[in-house]
């Protein structure tokens, strides 16, 4: 890889850090973190941010490396010299397919035979009864392995594709900033006479807050089983599983009791308690 590519790297890096901490500082500032915290959401947010960043994503690096040197051997760098707009445009649009679906089945597959274990991984990032960028860290450790985007990402990086790959990780990233955040300045955009009816054409295509909003509540307005898109809906709108928001849901997270903060994150070393019969 050259020297301006590394250099292009970091710069991706930066990007991540000030805009990451300068969204949370609005959020902070505007309230919107006070008092939403027990102890148990802190180990919950804490643990997995540091097992996530210490172990799992530095080993998956390696791993993504090593299974494309095996499943294409003397491969490396096969798609160097295409071009980077085309390999980013390709890429994103793969990603967002492969994600719509990991990410359907892990709601679909709740409580079913074969399938539960996806949902487990997944339900530690819908169990927060809040909205706000804390929950880009609250992932399942394992999570990211059955992340689309992490095998894409490195695909790329193995065929000579590093700005693409970085680009794509930027784009998911910053379009996560935007839907998790707790600021929904998209209600009053969609209630405007003029451009509301322009933007909620818009949101047949791509995600806006209240998409991802609505995704993570429940009750009124909130359906966990619609909106699985992360950067583009045109998948929930082809496929059928749109809604488009009036506001935000009734309630955010998940009905009935909460898991223990051992089973959201250690799952399955720690695992749900047998169901009585």
């Amino acid at each position: 890889m050259t020297g301006g590519a590394l250099d292009g790297l970091g710069n991706y890096g930066l990007f991540y850090l000030i805009s990451g901490l300068s969204v949370l500082a609005l959020e902070i500032i505007a309230g919107r973190h006070r008092g939403i915290y027990s102890r148990s959401e802190w180990l919950i947010n804490l643990l997995c941010a540091a097992i996530g960043m210490a172990a799992i994503r530095p080993l998956l690096s390696i791993a993504g490396a090593l299974v494309f040197v095996i499943l294409l051997p003397g491969r490396q760098g096969m798609l160097a010299h295409a071009s980077v707009g085309l390999t980013f445009a390709i890429g994103l649009l793969v990603t967002e397919f492969l994600f719509y679906w990991v990410h359907r089945l892990a709601h679909e597959g709740k409580g079913k035979r074969g399938m539960d274990w996806l949902w487990q991984l997944h339900r530690t990032h819908h169990s927060a009864r809040y909205m706000n960028i804390i929950l880009l860290i609250r992932q399942h450790p394992l999570w990211p392995i059955v992340q689309p985007q992490t095998w894409v990402v490195a695909f790329l990086l193995y065929a000579g594709q590093p700005v693409a790959a970085a680009s794509i990780a930027v784009s998911v990233y910053a379009w996560n900033l935007i839907t998790h955040s707790n600021f929904r300045w998209d209600d009053r955009v969609r209630a405007m006479p003029m451009i509301g009816p322009m933007f909620r054409a818009m949101e047949h295509v791509l995600v806006s807050p209240g998409i991802h909003h609505t995704h993570h509540g429940y009750g009124k307005d909130g359906a966990n089983y619609r909106n699985f898109g992360l950067i583009f809906s045109i998948y929930d709108t082809l496929f059928g599983t749109l809604h488009i928001p009036e506001g935000r849901p009734w309630k955010y997270g998940l009905p009935g009791t909460d898991a223990s903060w051992k089973e959201q994150v250690l799952y399955p070393l720690v695992r749900p308690p047998a169901k009585k019969r």
